[in-house]
């Protein structure tokens, strides 16, 4: 099979430390905690009351007042970043074949709220007068849906829920898809608003969020006192292209897409194997698809969630598939600054390892300070660096035992 290359064109998000992509990136080269209390409700008698929401977010900024009524958070970040993805990339959609234009957008956990709100109504007025938008409004498609119809791109159009790795699975996915030759271009990523009182109660009644008064001491990923996640917000885009497609057009490229695996633990609801063998195999299967070796990758953005689970089964597991080379390679979670947002994740994270290609740029592990000797790789800590890398890998490991990983390289004309 003749396997096509595929680069990214454009990018678009919408993050707890930024707007859009590039606002974000400079926010993560900065060093920016985007964790502070809740203000979305009121938190004061919980005990989780941080999280990591997305700041001066106003959806009339990117569709017009009666279209945000009719879109859940979740939707407006991800129509927002697909506008924001499409403008970066200079892509027209009135000169695409949009029947060779696809959207793949996640969603873990869709328009809670939305759910949260009608069940109140419901209950309160009568099941009947539950709004006619509710269903349409809220199930995990529709962000994806709504990419579609706001691009006119008429291609395959997708919502993988894969919980964490959704965002991941949607940039793999996507990339496989043009690579086959199945599409030229793929709007693809994940979104997320779930900063509501029931997903705070119920990710916190499964001990899996920090209850840290701190901001800069509740998402520490690796840190021997981290106590579980925070949880974030937001949506990341890419537009992913075949090569040509982009060069005809003279588009200009951040980072080529050249491996993908995804693999599942098939072992616990919520809880990641040990030993980590499930995210190795994805990051193993990655490798192979890129037609990398494993000492050719200078930089990993570790799903790194500060659960202590996670933390010390992703090492284990970076350690089994790079050997030696694993002490060599640079690693760090960008989830200390964004906190943990769930289908978006990956997503956001996909954005971050392409620009740290195109940037020569290594983001921190902000907030950093005690160590854990079952966290003992070089573990980019508090401060950025500068390297010059040709390959970097993007984690992302979810509940129910999904695993992808996305191998990147430098755009190399």
């Amino acid at each position: 099979m003749n396997r096509r290359r595929v680069v990214i064109t454009g990018l678009g998000a919408v993050t707890p430390i930024g707007l859009t992509a590039q606002e974000s990136w400079q926010a993560v080269k900065d060093g920016v905690c985007g964790i502070a209390p809740i203000t979305q409700f009121d938190a004061s008698g919980l005990k989780v009351r941080l999280a990591a929401e997305v700041k001066g977010f106003d959806p009339v900024n990117y569709m017009t007042r009666p279209e945000s009524k009719h879109m859940g958070r979740f939707t407006q970040f991800a129509v927002a970043c697909a506008k924001g993805a499409l403008a970066d990339a200079d892509f027209d959609p009135a000169q695409a074949d949009l029947d060779r234009c696809g959207v793949i957008v996640s969603s873990g956990i869709g328009g809670l709220s939305i759910t949260e709100a009608e069940h109140d109504k419901g209950k309160e007025k009568s099941w009947d007068r539950v709004s006619p938008f509710y269903i349409p409004m809220g199930i995990c498609n529709m962000a994806a849906g709504q990419v579609a119809i706001t691009s006119g791109f008429r291609g395959m159009c997708i919502c993988p829920v894969t919980a964490c790795a959704g965002g991941t699975n949607a940039v793999g996915d996507a990339f496989h898809y043009i690579r086959d030759g199945y599409a030229d271009a793929m709007l693809c990523g994940g979104t997320e608003a779930a900063i509501t009182p029931l997903a705070i109660g119920g990710f916190s009644s499964m001990k899996a969020l920090s209850q840290a008064e701190d901001p800069d001491r509740a998402s520490i990923p690796f840190d021997a006192e981290r106590s579980g996640f925070v949880m974030g917000e937001g949506a990341g885009i890419l537009l992913l292209e075949e090569l040509e497609h982009a060069q005809k057009r003279g588009a200009k490229i951040y980072a080529e897409v050249v491996g993908y695996g995804a693999t599942c633990d098939a072992y616990h609801m919520t809880a990641p194997l040990p030993d980590g063998s499930g995210g190795a195999k994805a990051m193993a299967l990655a490798l192979a698809d890129g037609g990398a070796a494993p000492e050719e990758v200078g930089y990993i953005n570790a799903h790194g969630t500060s659960t202590h689970l996670n933390d010390a089964g992703e090492t284990a597991a970076v350690k089994s598939v790079f050997g030696a080379h694993a002490h060599k390679l640079a690693m760090s979670s960008t989830k200390s600054m964004t906190g943990h947002m769930l289908g978006a994740a990956g997503a956001a994270e996909a954005i971050f390892t392409a620009l740290s290609l195109h940037d020569g740029f290594l983001p921190a592990t902000i907030n950093y300070r005690t160590p854990d000797p079952a966290c003992d790789l070089d573990v980019v800590l508090n401060e950025g660096r500068k390297a010059d890398i040709r390959f970097a890998m993007s984690n992302s490991l979810g509940f129910g035992g999904h695993n992808g990983s996305l191998l990147l390289k430098k755009w190399e004309a």
